[in-house]
């Protein structure tokens, strides 16, 4: 079971570091001005006060990944036996990170590509990913150890919301032609789907090996 639980550890760290490094050099280095994911968004109602926009969007993307780092050291059993007081302290800074995602995301909505209805999947997860997150704190305050983590892993799902978004978007777009912008809407809400899912099935497996 160690074993299971460290290989799984093991492959959860190295695609969450990958995603990391890819995040940062693409927004930060190869398209700081976003102008590849910007030319899809076609029919705005919205004006798109660009410098303002990339602003949000540099914040939203830094704190993503600080999310995900945190969420990802948390998960260390090692960490967690070795020093309690790091583990609490980087347990508020995912909590923080993730509401400022959220904020941010909550900006950003509006100009979402695809329109009202991928605004309206985003909305939704700006709803559920923080609702989940402050679940996790709420058990862990109350000592709540197991559905503490139980919630956490939840909540960590959703830090590969725009993974999941662009991969399903590429599955549509390139693998049964719908249009870029109808793919992303599904892209979307495949991911909200997917991550709600997918943790589901990750505690059913923890369960069953504790049994």
């Amino acid at each position: 079971m160690m074993k299971r639980l460290k290989s799984g550890y093991g492959l959860l760290a190295c695609v969450t570091v990958v995603f990391i490094l890819y995040a940062l050099i693409k927004n930060y280095v190869i398209d700081p001005e976003a102008e590849q994911f910007i030319s899809y968004k076609t029919g705005l109602k919205r004006e798109l006060h660009l410098p303002v926009w990339l602003n949000v969007m540099y914040v939203h993307v830094a704190f993503a990944c600080i999310a995900m780092a945190a969420g990802l050291l948390n998960f260390s059993r090692r960490l967690f036996e070795r020093g309690r007081k790091l583990h609490r302290i980087n347990g508020y800074v995912y909590l923080f990170s993730v509401l400022a995602v959220v904020l941010t995301s909550g900006y950003m909505a509006p100009y979402a590509t695809g329109g009202k209805m991928s605004s309206m999947g985003f909305n939704f997860i700006n709803l559920i990913w923080p609702f989940i997150t402050i679940m996790a704190f709420v058990h862990i305050k109350k000592k709540r150890i197991d559905r503490h983590r139980n919630w956490m892993i939840r909540s960590y799902a959703f830090c590969f919301t725009n993974m999941a978004i662009h991969l399903i978007t590429a599955l549509a777009h390139r693998g049964f032609g719908f249009d870029y912008a109808g793919s992303y809407t599904i892209g979307v809400y495949g991911s909200l789907a997917v991550l709600l899912l997918i943790p589901e099935i990750v505690i059913r497996m923890r369960r069953g090996q504790a049994g």
